[in-house]
């Protein structure tokens, strides 16, 4: 019989967040619940409950709560959560104003800088302060072209304190990814960082800097961090001011304007990469309640932890990462390159600040073990409790991986959510066991179902990811979208009332979630559907192959299995890697898993958050035109999949 790669300790369990809020629940409800799935079923059937609970064990502060907890709860879109309350989502996240650690920032070139809850404070004053003296009123939106350094975070909790909207590109986009992103919602204030360090390299961003402010006419005040050098020169940029000069010093205070759960807290980006980005608008609200139901139930994140996920400020898990101040945890924060200088800085980072709760990508997790990088052999991980993975799902030899050379006391989570939610659908539990491939749960108060075309639910068979119930972090809506016309298409075209999220996936027989990759690329070779992820899976235990993409490709009336592999250096595509590769993608799934042709490519496109676009691929296999290259970590890949001959 098939057993669990771990399993919680009964202390283990009894010590947990959750198991005191199922105590919590017990009490109020006059329930016995002893089990997730006895909870997780509670949550979803009774959400009033569940959410009008939790606020009240989670202490969030607000300056009304109100009676009312849903209304309207029949309608997806149009639920209404909390319409009485009234807070403030930076004042959460600095409920703490003492000596304890708040922010470690760690840096590629060996930096360190930290800030107590107390320090953290009176920054986010200063520059709150400065920001109301320069017109920034509730609704105002300010922009962020930054690195993921502790001043973003201050800028974010002073935007937010005010009301203003924060919106964030990192350093690396070009001018037209940026323009594409800022350009649709008009920041009054842009805050950016002199440059920024990757992979042993200083990059200026001045002058990209001046090129998006010469575009964007509203932007009435730039405001630039000095990080790559003490007294950057910036006098590229007319009435720009260094950090320093714009904060007001004499503030020690901040004025939290308490406004309705479903004022906009943020804007976020759809990756973009066939069309103009969506301007997705996030709650205040809703993305506070949600996101701390994920880091203190499913995370267990509590004051004594410290907590990091490598990140930056283009992907919706900074804004998740960030709402860890609000348990009092440490939050430790690292800006360039993973492997630089080696493929253990994140490690050695790791044992010196005592992380107990580490996230990454899945691409992370693969690339560790193809650079065969033992951390739990060469750095004491002894602090280190749950190990976090998402952008992709992870393959079962990613989770061998984790438990052979990282930790097997560990909770390993593959969370799954998106941008679009700004928190997951499906994630980890500390009092439940991880099962190799598998996503714990469901989380709670999610109603996530697996649907087939026809929408009816399926049990251990794959289909289309749904949520049937209204959750608080579902948007508000779309930037420039008066009627929801493009929301309402995006999200709930292909079930009437139900939240359709793009994931092929399906429910396990441990009531755990795999994601078998996005419906949009999910492959159709003679009618069967087949995600991508079940081939990658098993392309990746070959140990030539450092990553692949694969796409359907028409084909005689049909559709054929196209692989791209990008090799080892020094590697090159033969007849017997072909046939290797081959036989191992036959031997573990079915024959029409096999590709009918694999290409070796010098590189694979991905965006900016380092994930694969097979759909742009695909566009250029076919001739099709893709409109926004600027969406692309690496645009120039592109070009690789241009009239491939192997094709014709």
């Amino acid at each position: 019989m098939p057993t669990p790669l771990w399993s919680p300790s009964a202390d283990r369990i009894q010590a947990t967040r959750i198991e005191s809020f199922i105590q919590y629940v017990n009490q109020h409800q006059g329930t016995s619940f002893s089990t997730y799935q006895d909870l997780w079923q509670w949550s979803v059937d009774e959400l009033q409950s569940f959410w009008n609970h939790f606020w009240d064990f989670a202490a969030v502060l607000a300056s009304e709560k109100g009676s009312q907890i849903l209304v309207d709860g029949d309608k997806m879109p149009g639920a209404q959560w909390f319409p009485q309350a009234r807070l403030n989502f930076a004042e959460n996240l600095l409920k703490y104003r003492d000596d304890q650690p708040a922010l470690v920032f760690r840096g590629e070139d060996g930096r360190r800088q930290s800030y107590t809850y107390a320090q953290l404070y009176i920054q986010v004053a200063g520059l709150a302060s400065a920001l109301r003296q320069q017109g920034v009123v509730k609704g105002d939106i300010v922009a962020g072209f930054v690195p993921n350094i502790p001043e973003t975070v201050i800028a974010m909790l002073a935007t937010t304190s005010i009301g203003a909207v924060w919106t964030s590109c990192s350093p690396d986009f070009g001018i037209n990814g940026v323009l594409d992103r800022f350009g649709q919602v008009k920041p009054k204030i842009l805050f950016t960082a002199d440059g920024y360090i990757y992979n042993g390299k200083i990059n200026s961003s001045i002058e990209r800097v001046a090129g998006i402010a010469s575009e964007l006419s509203s932007v009435e005040h730039i405001v630039v961090i000095p990080f790559v050098e003490v007294s950057p020169d910036i006098s590229a940029l007319p009435g720009a001011k260094l950090l320093q000069d714009f904060t007001d010093a004499d503030a020690t205070d901040v004025v939290f304007e308490q406004l309705p759960f479903d004022h906009p807290l943020y804007v976020m980006y759809s990756s973009g990469t066939t069309g103009v980005p969506k301007c997705i608008i996030h709650s205040a609200g809703g993305t506070l309640l949600q996101q701390l139901k994920e880091l203190v139930l499913h995370t267990d994140l509590s004051r004594k932890d410290s907590f990091f996920y490598y990140t930056t400020c283009g992907w919706m898990m900074w804004n998740w990462m960030v709402t860890g101040l609000a348990t009092g945890c440490k939050l430790v924060l690292f800006d360039g390159s993973p492997f630089a200088p080696a493929p253990t800085v994140l490690w050695k980072m790791a044992d010196e600040e005592q992380i107990s709760v580490f996230g990454t990508s899945a691409k992370y997790i693969a690339a560790l073990e193809k650079a065969d990088v033992k951390p739990g052999r060469d750095f004491d991980l002894s602090s280190l409790k749950a190990v976090l993975s998402t952008g992709s799902p992870l393959a079962h030899e990613s989770f061998d991986y984790v438990y052979r050379e990282i930790k097997q006391d560990l909770q390993l989570s593959s969370i799954s959510g998106g941008t679009d939610i700004v928190s997951c659908f499906a994630l980890g539990s500390p009092i439940l066991p991880v099962w190799a491939g598998e996503l714990q749960c469901r989380g709670l108060a999610m109603a996530v179902d697996i649907f087939d075309d026809e929408g009816q639910p399926l049990r251990q068979q794959k289909g289309e990811l749904v949520c049937t119930k209204p959750f608080p972090s579902m948007p508000i809506g779309f930037w420039n979208d008066p009627d929801n016309s493009r929301f309402t298409e995006a999200y709930f075209s292909q079930f009437d009332n139900i939240w359709a999220h793009g994931d092929y996936g399906e429910i396990t027989a441990h009531d755990g979630v795999i994601i078998h990759g996005r419906s949009d690329a999910v492959l159709n070779p003679g009618g069967v559907r087949i995600g991508t992820a079940e081939i990658y899976r098993q392309v990746e235990k070959v140990d030539q192959v450092l990553e692949s993409l694969c796409i359907g490709q028409p084909w005689k009336e049909d559709v054929r299995v196209v692989l791209f592999v990008r090799l080892k250096p020094d590697v090159t595509l033969n007849d017997a890697l072909i046939d290797h590769i081959k036989t191992t993608i036959r031997a573990n799934t079915t024959p029409r898993h096999v590709p009918a042709v694999i290409i070796q490519v010098a590189d694979i496109p991905r965006t900016i958050s380092g994930k694969i676009v097979e759909l742009a691929v695909r566009k250029m296999v076919l001739g099709e035109t893709v409109k926004n290259k600027d969406a692309l970590a690496n645009p120039e890949a592109l070009e690789l999949f241009r009239d491939l001959p192997q094709l014709q």
